[in-house]
């Protein structure tokens, strides 16, 4: 765990020449957006320029977003070789994601593959998923497994197939299982930190450069129930 300047704390999960993962925390914006808040990505930046005191720009390609509400793994590229060759990897799916989602309503099978169209909503940022395709939207896929029962909650997990936006959000809200504290898909009351209750926990994929098996394991929030986990 590293401090710095802006007062966050920094958790890098891994780190070499060619890419740097961390472990977003609750709030953070991967990118910057019309908010205006610092990105992670500058944080990282910062992060890099401090570590190995590099003049100048520092090189960072972002690779994939997480939603501001969700925790977990975050990649980045540290050069433009590797992130041409990650977006490669994210693009064709040849990576494998764990998410893990803590929700009220216990989902009628304990394991079951979702399959929706998912439609976007630009104008209030979010997204529904349909049974059947609609005009406009993406096939999205995933399997999930509830794998521990907590005091009034469920732990589920799950692997995503399709990167859809907000699509695991959606599509549990659509089999009446939405995710803690997520008021957008029918929650019926926020979290305290303003979160949600969806930890992107594990991800394995090829090195683009070394072409070594990479396996990331992002450790839960400091909270009481992904605690109990």
């Amino acid at each position: 765990m590293k401090e710095i300047s802006n007062k966050a704390n920094l958790q890098v999960l891994h780190e070499d020449n060619h890419l740097i993962i961390v472990n977003k925390r609750v709030g953070d914006i991967v990118q910057g957006d019309k908010t205006g808040d610092k990105p992670l990505s500058e944080v990282v930046k910062e992060y890099i320029k401090d570590k190995y005191n590099k003049p100048g720009e520092v090189f960072l390609g972002v690779v994939h977003r997480l939603d501001r509400p969700t925790t977990g793994i975050v990649v980045f590229a540290r050069t433009s070789k590797a992130l041409t060759r990650l977006n490669e990897l994210f693009k064709n799916r040849e990576t494998q994601k764990t998410y893990w989602a803590i929700v009220k309503n216990k989902p009628e099978l304990a394991q079951s593959k979702l399959v929706h169209y998912i439609k976007r909503n630009e104008k209030n940022n979010s997204s529904k998923a349909h049974t059947k395709e609609v005009p406009d939207s993406k096939l999205a896929s995933l399997e999930y497994t509830v794998f521990k029962e907590l005091t009034n909650y469920f732990a589920l997990e799950i692997n995503l197939h399709t990167g859809r936006h907000h699509q695991i959000r959606a599509q549990l809200a659509s089999i009446n299982s939405p995710i803690k504290g997520d008021l957008k898909y029918g929650f019926d009351r926020s979290n305290p930190d303003g979160g949600i209750h969806l930890h992107a926990r594990k991800l394995v994929f090829i090195h683009p450069v070394s072409k070594e098996l990479v396996t990331i394991v992002a450790p839960v929030p400091n909270e009481v129930l992904w605690k109990a986990l």
